[in-house]
């Protein structure tokens, strides 16, 4: 699990891992929004203080895993990653996990309702994508929580807000 102080630089460093040749078993990306409601739903241990938090999956033989968690340390501290954790067992690697499969579950706790996109992003403008969604909130008072797929560009943002006030 890697941290970053905003949304940017964690979309940056989805292009860099990528850009190094690391192709990771898993890489999923979720900003404090969605961070925040999966942590009180599973308590997996994530860093709340973070704008945006990478998870990051290495497979492969012992000594193949840990040469790509070397490798990948490189390129997320490089990038301005502020804190990284590799999960010390079985137990914590399946709890950070459980966050991110539990993403959607969890938005129902901040919001009554939420529309999510689905949308194919080239990794090296996720940051810029991120950006402009940050911008679009800002613009048109919305609220949005991201949670995706970033090793393959597959972005999700979760538009949150109670229907019952649109009537």
């Amino acid at each position: 699990m890697a941290s970053f102080g905003d949304v940017e630089s964690a979309g940056a460093a989805v292009a860099e891992v990528i850009a190094n040749g690391i192709i990771p078993a898993g890489l999923e990306l979720m900003d404090r929004a969605m961070t925040a409601a999966v942590e009180k739903f599973v308590h997996a241990g994530y860093d709340l203080e973070a704008a945006a938090i990478l998870l990051c999956e290495s497979d492969g033989t012992p000594e193949e895993v840990e040469e790509e968690i070397a490798r990948m340390e490189a390129v997320l501290q490089a990038v301005g990653a502020t804190r990284m954790e590799v999960s010390r067992d079985e137990a914590q690697r399946l709890k950070f996990w459980s966050g991110r499969k539990n993403a959607f579950p969890a938005s129902g706790a901040i919001s009554p309702d939420y529309m999510c996109m689905d949308s194919t992003i080239p990794r090296k403008r996720l940051a810029e994508m991120l950006r402009e969604i940050q911008r679009m909130e800002a613009k048109y008072g919305l609220r949005c929580a991201n949670v995706f797929h970033a090793g393959d560009g597959n972005l999700h943002p979760l538009i949150l807000f109670d229907c019952q006030c649109a009537r």
